[in-house]
C-alpha cells in the first residue's frame, strides 16, 4: 500500500489525509464542485474532482469513486464514515478493481450492516437482543407482529441503516398505521432499501457503544465503551469514554459480547457494537454494528492511547494489531461535542454559510477534529458538522470543566453554530452528577433550555 485514496468530505477526510502522512502513505482526495478549496484539499498531496455538488453526483457515485482511484493510481480506499462507507457494493466494485478497500470485505459488511441479519447472529451466541419482529414491508403485517409481541411500546426502525433515519417510537396500532409508509419511504430514500422491524421500546435508556479492532490474523480486542446517550431525534450531540454508573459487572458483558459477536461475524477492521442499557433493569440488549469508524471514536483514543485510524491502515495492509487485549490500559475520561452548523433556538435548522472568524482553544488535554478556517464556505449540500472539541483529563468532573473552557474559546462567526447550547448542557447539574438517558436532552433539557431564553 502506497497510495490512498480518501473518499470522504469535512472533518474526516482531514483527519484520514493526517493518518496517511503518519503512515508514510500518499493521500488523493476526491471532492465535489463545492469542496474543491476545503482544508482536506488543502492537505492531500493531491485531489481529484469528481462531479457537481450534489453528493448523488459526486460523493455518493460508486463508478465515480472507483473510477478516481483506478485513474489516479491509488492502490487503497478508505470511505470514512457517512456516504459510501457502508456499501457493500463498493467493497465490491474495489475487490474487482484490484483496489484495498480500508474496511471489513464485501460479505462481512453484509452481515453486519443488516441490522435484522446481525441480531440474529448476536442471538444465535447468546447475546441478548430483546424480542423483536422480523422484516416487515406491508403495514398489515407489522400490526400483525406487534400484536403477537403484545408490548407496546415499540421502536420502528430501518433494517438497512441508522442516524435515526426511519426510527419511530410506536405506543399504539394507530400510530403504526400512522407511521409505517413514512418510516418506510424514510428507509427506502436512505438506504435503497424500505424494510423495517420492531422491538420493544425501552423508557429509561442508556446508548452505549463498544469500539473494536479486528485484524486479519484472528485477533480481536475491544477499546473500551462509549456513552453517547446525548441524543436528539436520535442524533448524538456529546458522546463520552468511559461509561460511568453502570456496574463493572456489566461493562465487562458488553464489552466481551461485542469481541465475541466480531469474532462471530469474521469482522476485519475498525467497527462499533452499539447497545442499549435499560436503567431500571440493569440489562442490555444488542442494537446494531456500525461496520466503519465512528464520528465519536476520538474520545476512545484519548483514553486508549491508540489510534484507530492508523491501525484501520495497518489491518488493510495485512499486519497484525499492533497490541494485544492485555496491553490496553485505559486512562482518564474524554468528552467530545459534535459542533454542528445549526440554529439550536430555531428547531436546530442547518446554517450553511461562510465562516468569518474562527479562534480554535489551545491547551493541554484540548483537541479540535475540523475542515473549518476563517473564510471556509459550509456548503448547504451535505452534513452540518464542521467540528469536533474533545476534551480529556484525568477524571469526568475535570474533562466537563475543561470542555466548558474550552467552548467558551471556541470562536465561529458568520454561521450559527451549536456552541451556546453545548455550554449550556456542560454547566448542567444534572449532566455533570448523574449519568443521563437517551430522552434527558430532548424531554426535559431541552424544554427548560428554551424557556428560559
Amino acid at each position: 500500500m502506497k497510495s490512498v485514496l480518501i473518499a470522504n468530505r469535512g472533518e474526516i477526510a482531514v483527519r484520514l489525509v493526517k493518518a496517511c502522512f503518519d503512515e508514510g502513505l500518499e493521500s488523493v482526495l476526491v471532492v465535489s464542485a463545492a469542496d474543491r478549496d476545503s482544508l482536506a484539499a488543502r492537505l492531500a498531496d493531491r485531489v481529484v474532482v469528481i462531479g457537481p455538488a450534489s453528493a448523488a453526483e459526486s460523493y455518493l457515485s460508486i463508478d465515480r469513486v472507483v473510477m478516481a482511484a483506478m485513474t489516479s493510481g491509488c492502490d487503497a480506499l478508505h470511505p470514512g464514515y457517512g456516504f459510501l462507507s457502508e456499501r457493500a457494493e463498493l467493497v465490491d466494485a474495489c475487490e474487482e478493481a484490484g483496489i484495498t478497500f480500508v474496511g471489513p470485505p464485501a460479505d462481512v459488511m453484509r452481515r453486519s450492516g443488516s441490522k435484522l441479519g446481525a441480531r440474529a447472529v448476536a442471538a444465535s451466541i447468546g447475546i441478548p437482543t430483546g424480542a423483536g419482529t422480523a422484516g416487515l414491508t406491508k403495514v398489515d403485517a407489522a400490526i400483525d407482529a406487534a400484536d403477537a409481541l403484545d408490548n407496546y411500546p415499540l421502536l420502528l426502525k430501518a433494517s438497512a441503516g441508522g442516524g435515526g433515519r426511519g426510527m419511530t417510537i410506536i405506543r399504539s396500532a394507530d400510530d403504526l398505521r400512522q407511521n409505517f409508509v413514512r418510516a418506510s419511504t424514510e428507509a427506502e430514500r436512505a438506504f435503497g432499501d424500505g424494510t423495517l422491524y420492531m422491538e420493544p421500546y425501552i423508557e429509561r435508556a442508556r446508548h452505549v457503544e463498544v469500539q473494536i479492532l479486528a485484524d486479519t490474523h484472528g485477533n480481536v480486542c475491544h477499546l473500551g465503551e462509549r456513552d453517547c446517550s446525548a441524543q436528539r431525534r436520535y442524533q448524538k450531540i456529546i458522546e463520552e469514554a468511559p461509561s460511568t454508573g453502570l456496574s463493572s459487572r456489566l461493562v465487562d458483558e458488553i464489552r466481551a459480547s461485542a469481541v465475541e459477536l466480531a469474532a462471530a461475524l469474521e469482522y476485519v477492521g475498525a467497527g462499533t457494537v452499539e447497545f442499549l442499557v435499560d436503567v431500571a433493569k440493569e440489562t442490555f440488549i444488542f442494537l446494531e454494528v456500525n461496520a466503519r469508524v465512528q464520528v465519536e471514536h476520538p474520545v476512545t483514543e484519548e483514553i486508549s492511547g491508540i489510534d484507530i485510524v492508523r491501525e484501520q491502515l495497518r489491518i488493510a495492509r495485512g499486519e497484525p494489531l499492533s497490541f494485544r487485549q492485555d496491553e490496553v490500559v485505559f486512562t482518564g475520561h474524554a468528552v467530545e461535542c459534535r459542533i454542528n452548523a445549526e440554529n439550536a433556538r430555531r428547531g436546530f435548522i442547518p446554517t450553511p454559510g461562510t465562516i468569518t472568524r474562527f479562534t480554535a482553544p489551545q491547551g493541554t488535554g484540548i483537541r479540535l477534529e475540523t475542515y473549518a478556517f476563517e473564510g471556509a464556505i459550509v456548503p448547504p449540500y451535505y452534513d452540518s458538522l464542521i467540528a469536533k472539541l474533545i476534551a480529556y483529563a484525568p477524571s469526568r468532573p475535570e474533562a466537563v470543566a475543561l470542555m466548558s473552557k474550552a467552548l467558551a474559546k471556541l470562536q465561529v462567526e458568520g454561521i450559527s453554530t451549536t456552541i451556546d447550547l453545548q455550554s449550556a448542557i456542560m454547566a448542567d447539574d444534572e449532566f455533570c452528577t448523574s449519568p443521563i438517558t437517551t430522552k434527558w436532552l430532548e424531554e426535559k433539557f431541552l424544554p427548560a433550555w428554551e424557556a428560559a431564553q
